[in-house]
């Protein structure tokens, strides 16, 4: 029925949420930058959490009969939680408020043609290596 969830669906992504959310906040305590500064720990997590997609999207494309709440929990809540598009558009907004657009632009640049190269990079190393391991099996 269009509309309804699943309870278990709903509380694998509000679990999945709320253990990537404290992993970036971790990141974000651990590698704080000054107003203005280039944003290390949101770089860092972005860039992470679009290489472990990849490697998420390639391991549930190949997998035979994945659990239904691996996407749910993992893609959806743990990575969704862990990455933040409005932070970094915020911390570049921000760089450019405080007179620093160099460092804006640059983060920005790094940061979406970092991401895209790791979503690229995630996905093809667990598709090479998931490959690697049917082809291992088989010649078994």
């Amino acid at each position: 029925m269009p509309g309804t969830h699943r309870i278990d669906v709903l509380l694998a992504v509000a679990a999945g949420g709320a253990l990537g959310s404290l992993a970036r906040y971790g990141l974000a305590v651990a590698l704080p930058h000054p107003p203005g500064g280039f944003a290390v720990a949101t770089l860092l997590a972005n860039v992470a959490g679009c290489l472990l997609i990849g490697v998420l999207m390639a391991v549930l494309l190949r997998a035979r009969r994945p659990h239904r709440l691996l996407r749910p929990f993992f893609g959806v809540g743990m990575l969704g939680g862990f990455t933040t598009f409005s932070t970094y558009v915020l911390d570049a907004v921000e760089s450019v408020q405080l007179g620093r657009p160099a460092i804006a632009l640059l983060y920005a640049t790094i940061s979406v043609l970092v991401s895209l190269a790791a979503v690229a990079a995630g996905w093809s190393a667990a598709h090479a290596l998931l490959r690697r391991r049917v082809l291992t099996r088989s010649a078994s």
